[in-house]
């Protein structure tokens, strides 16, 4: 029995290889929403006083190695574009060894520090962190270039199994989340009885933007159709909540209806950054990280030949030429 397993488990990890675009689309997804947040949002907003609270950024405790503690308050606008240069780096793809920690420090500090954050600025220092165990053994100069995995020696089993630990760590982070909004929704009347996404599509405030209502109101005022997607999205959580124990070819069909849900927050409720984060959390939830994404593939040796090309000099007519005959 013994043999069995350890055979079984040389087996996985000979199989596993998570070092390809699929997590990198992930990082450069997160990476982009965390410097989107930043970038559109002053100090002064990010940084607001909040009743009962003393004046943020909070840096108690450990938040002392936030960030945006390291600097007088007058200085935050600095730091806040020196983090979006950052995570536009770490956006890029480039060395995920380094940047890796990087990420996690700035996603983390804005969340720790900062009064006006929401769900997905915790998510997203969440998975940062989590991704970490993946970056520091990805010896890739870009997390967009081909998968490289070497022979299985006792080192390579040994990167390949901090790896997984991280990686399983997010899937079982991210199933978390779907049963906990599932679960939370199964408690509140409206949600139960089918009538939650009139609330949430007709409400002034957190409802559809004004160009996309006259759209979206025979779906949120007729009864059968507002019943049904109210109940779909709580069908949807608790599939999703349990897609880890699923078949792979389960889970890569639920990552479709997946993103368009949060597609649908993206616009109905104006939460960019929220959707996009979430996205990215599904992306490494249900697409396996060995089965690279061909059409990222495709896009990025089309992006490759057309840097060279635009390098390459041009030739130059010899002088005279153009008088000849």
């Amino acid at each position: 029995m013994r043999q069995r397993l350890e055979r079984a488990l040389v087996d996985a990890l000979a199989a596993y290889c998570p070092w390809t675009n699929v997590y990198g689309l992930s990082r450069s997804i997160l990476a982009f929403s965390t410097a989107a947040t930043l970038a559109a949002n002053e100090p002064n907003i990010l940084f607001r006083p909040a009743a009962g609270t003393s004046l943020p950024p909070f840096c108690d405790g450990a938040r002392h190695a936030a960030v945006f503690c390291l600097v007088a308050r007058p200085e935050l606008n600095v730091v806040r574009w020196l983090c979006v240069a950052a995570l536009l780096v770490v956006a890029s793809g480039w060395r995920p060894r380094f940047t890796g920690i990087i990420h996690w420090w700035v996603s983390v500090s804005l969340q720790a520090t900062a009064v006006v954050v929401e769900g997905g600025d915790q998510v997203a220092a969440i998975l940062s962190m989590l991704l970490i165990p993946i970056t520091l053994t990805d010896g890739r100069h870009w997390h967009w270039s081909p998968r490289a995995c070497a022979p299985l020696t006792d080192r390579e089993a040994s990167r390949r199994v901090w790896a997984a630990s991280g990686h399983l760590l997010i899937r079982l982070q991210v199933a978390g989340i779907y049963f906990h909004a599932a679960l939370g929704k199964l408690t509140v009347r409206e949600w139960k009885d089918g009538t939650a996404m009139y609330y949430w599509g007709t409400h002034e405030s957190f409802g559809a933007p004004d160009w996309l209502r006259p759209l979206l109101k025979p779906v949120f005022t007729t009864g059968w159709s507002v019943a049904s997607l109210t109940w779909a999205i709580i069908l949807l959580e608790i599939c999703l909540s349990f897609a880890f124990l699923m078949k792979k070819a389960y889970q890569r069909t639920l990552i479709y209806p997946a993103i368009l849900l949060h597609v649908g927050i993206i616009f109905v409720h104006s939460l960019p950054s929220f959707g996009l984060i979430m996205i990215a959390a599904l992306i490494l939830y249900l697409h396996p990280l060995g089965a690279e994404l061909q059409w990222v593939s495709a896009l990025t040796r089309w992006l490759a030949r057309s840097t060279v090309d635009r390098a390459q000099p041009q030739p130059v007519l010899e002088r005279g030429r153009a008088a000849e005959g």
